[in-house]
């Protein structure tokens, strides 16, 4: 299965009690399709005691199994809390994107979506002096009056 459409057929399953386990979602989401996997991501902290960090993934078998379970499922309740259900959005690369430590306009997705060729860049420029005009100096007419003040009589 290409990744593109393994992430058509994978939900997002968000606002999950922490009682909630692999096996309760694979439960909850069975009657929609035949489920390839369920993941739930573990807390980064070390010592946390949490068993999840409150969201997972559900893999269905097929795109249309998690339409279904989106459409029927999304705004649900599970263990006494409302649930959130969409698809699945691709996980973002460390390097990638806001909240990485290499600044936006050297990431290469930056700069293959706002670079601008030397070559265009030069022709701009062109164009720009073409079309310029002189601009009215508003000083212009001013030279002969040295002294500030009235006119003297």
């Amino acid at each position: 299965m290409t990744d593109a459409s393994r992430l058509k057929s994978t939900v997002y399953v968000g606002g999950l009690e922490n009682a909630v386990t692999a096996a309760t979602l694979h439960a909850a989401f069975i009657p929609f399709g035949e489920i390839v996997d369920v993941s739930l991501p573990k807390p980064e902290a070390p010592s946390s005691t949490d068993l999840h960090r409150g969201f997972g993934y559900v893999e269905f078998e097929a795109p249309g199994d998690a339409k279904a379970a989106i459409d029927n499922m999304d705004k649900s309740e599970l263990y006494g809390r409302v649930i959130k259900v969409a698809v699945a959005k691709p996980q973002k690369e460390a390097t990638e994107g806001l909240g990485s430590k290499t600044a936006v306009w050297e990431q290469e997705s930056w700069l293959a979506k706002h670079a601008v060729s030397d070559e265009d860049r030069l022709a701009a420029e062109q164009a720009q002096m073409a079309n310029a005009s002189p601009a009215d100096d508003p000083m212009q007419g001013l030279e002969g009056l040295d002294v500030a003040g009235p006119k003297p009589e």
